[in-house]
């Protein structure tokens, strides 16, 4: 009952006039800030925040400012996945994998709708985890060394082997090729530069967004290029705009599990969207069975990772507000426009700024709300991109795609270095080859690595610590039963629809 009198407290500081009209500005502008390729959350947030500060604003206000453009970030992230096959960010990467192919059938309007409701599920499931697990979790994901995270990016990365189906192995090439992009750059440990060729320009190591502009970007403008003579492989303009009420049904409990584990994964700091979105996709693949299309236009593959990035955004606030660690990069860096107002996030915060933290929790409520009310209406603008001739189309995504890259570093080196991406990415995905596990392994190498070497430091070498915890052994078994079970049961699956056995195929 004592929670639910705060809660009540932090409704009146959300609800105040001032608070309300900043919250519907952030998640508009965080909307738009998310359905810009490689911009992203943790650039949004970081854009206002010194705006915040300039002006002004209570701790409190700044605050649900920021936390409301970071959520409508992960909200605004899955359009440019589903109309142009681009991922907003990291998180929207899985998204892309039956966002797309809905919208070339025709589908963009279902499946930025569907993806929108299923947000809106997994925001409001972690949100009210927040409020009644933040404690309890807090002190779970203490008990998460370095061994344990190794553990689940290696579990995380046994789930990829799930996205290609019959086809693991171009699944696990994909992955290996985006770790090894990852170990380019300056070693943080020994300070050795590592397979730059001595160019400077890559000394910083590859960023994020050269890679997935080129990859998915740039590679989709050639695959549209190509097909610009024929109908295979081009969008068709949507006519529903809505989800029905079997679609609906359908994407309930996928988006109902998938909030709870990008929940419970977003609290792990340093986790996040990518795993989380990537752990889910997975999840319902494997549930759906026979009956599931994932990869061919699902609605359930785009509502699991989308309710799960969200999810465990808002699950990224119970490390920060509980123990002042960040739990995401966007988190991070909310953590230092707290420090500009003298405030130091961890236990003590609930109790000497309960106005702030409890606020804070209300105003992720009214956000979610209010970003439901704002997208789904305007879905038809959104879906308006479909009916833009190619001629104008390839370019626009290509000017976007170039400023988006040259921002970064105001280098030519980036814009060929994402031609280059883009001209693999093509020829891959020729091949049949995923570029989705590509950007998983781009995107967890870094941590994968420096979790792998602290775990080695703590004991002089011995591997064994890996192995050691609870939590360790759980997350090992895991991945050797994503990775051991689905090459069988689709062997007997054929078995007996043949009636022999068949070798298994990669």
């Amino acid at each position: 009952m004592e929670t639910l009198g705060y809660l009540i407290d932090g409704f009146g500081v959300a609800l105040s006039p001032m608070n309300l009209m900043i919250a519907a500005f952030g998640a508009f502008l965080g909307t738009i800030v998310g359905m810009l390729p490689g911009l992203g959350p943790i650039n949004g947030v970081a854009i206002l925040m010194p705006l915040a500060f300039a002006l002004k604003l209570p701790p409190e206000t700044a605050l649900i400012l920021l936390a409301a453009v970071y959520v409508g970030c992960e909200y605004g992230g899955r359009i440019s996945s589903i109309l142009l096959n681009v991922p907003g960010d990291a998180g929207a990467i899985m998204t892309t994998l039956d966002g797309y192919p809905m919208a070339r059938k025709g589908l963009g309007g279902v499946a930025l709708s569907i993806s929108a409701w299923s947000s809106f599920i997994g925001s409001v499931i972690a949100t009210i985890g927040i409020v009644a697990f933040a404690p309890l979790l807090a002190r779970w994901a203490l008990a998460f060394g370095p061994a344990e995270y190794f553990a689940l990016m290696c579990f995380a990365f046994a789930c990829i082997a799930g996205l290609m189906g019959d086809a693991p192995m171009k699944a696990g090439l994909a992955a290996i090729i985006g770790l090894s992009l990852s170990t380019v750059g300056l070693d943080s440990n020994s300070g050795v530069y590592r397979f730059t060729g001595g160019d400077v320009h890559l000394s910083d190591g590859i960023q994020f967004i050269v890679v997935v502009i080129g990859v998915f970007s740039v590679s989709e403008i050639l695959l549209m290029l190509e097909h610009q003579h024929s109908s295979a492989g081009m969008i068709k303009e949507t006519g529903r705009k809505l989800f029905n009420w079997a679609e609906q049904k359908l994407a309930w409990w996928p988006s109902v599990r998938s909030g709870v584990v990008g929940f419970v994964v977003g609290v792990l700091p340093g986790a996040g969207a990518t795993i989380a979105s990537a752990m889910t996709y997975s999840m319902e693949k494997r549930l759906s069975g026979d009956s599931g299309t994932f990869g061919e236009g699902d609605i359930r593959g785009v509502a699991a990772p989308e309710a799960a990035n969200n999810a465990s955004a808002a699950g990224s606030f119970v490390p920060m507000l509980t123990l002042g660690v960040p739990g995401s990069g966007t988190t991070a860096v909310m953590v230092g426009a707290l420090t500009l107002y003298n405030i130091t996030p961890g236990p003590a915060l609930f109790t000497q700024q309960p106005d702030l933290v409890w606020g804070l929790i209300a105003s992720l409520f009214l956000a979610n709300v209010i970003l439901l009310a704002i997208n789904i209406p305007l879905i038809g603008a959104f879906i308006k991109v479909l009916s833009v001739p190619n001629w104008m189309l390839v370019p626009g995504i290509l000017a976007v795609s170039t400023v988006g890259v040259y921002a970064v570093h105001a280098t030519t080196f980036d814009l060929m270095l994402m031609a280059g991406f883009g001209l693999i990415g093509y020829l891959l995905r020729k091949q049949g080859v995923p570029m989705a596990p590509l950007i998983l392994g781009f995107v967890l190498g870094d941590l994968m690595e420096q979790n792998l070497r602290r775990a080695m430091s703590i004991t002089n070498g011995e591997i064994g610590i890996l192995f050691e915890s609870p939590i360790s052994i759980g997350l090992w078994i895991c991945a050797a039963t994503m990775v051991i079970v689905p090459p069988l049961v689709r062997r007997f699956s054929r078995n007996g629809r043949n009636g022999r056995v068949e070798p298994l195929q990669a």
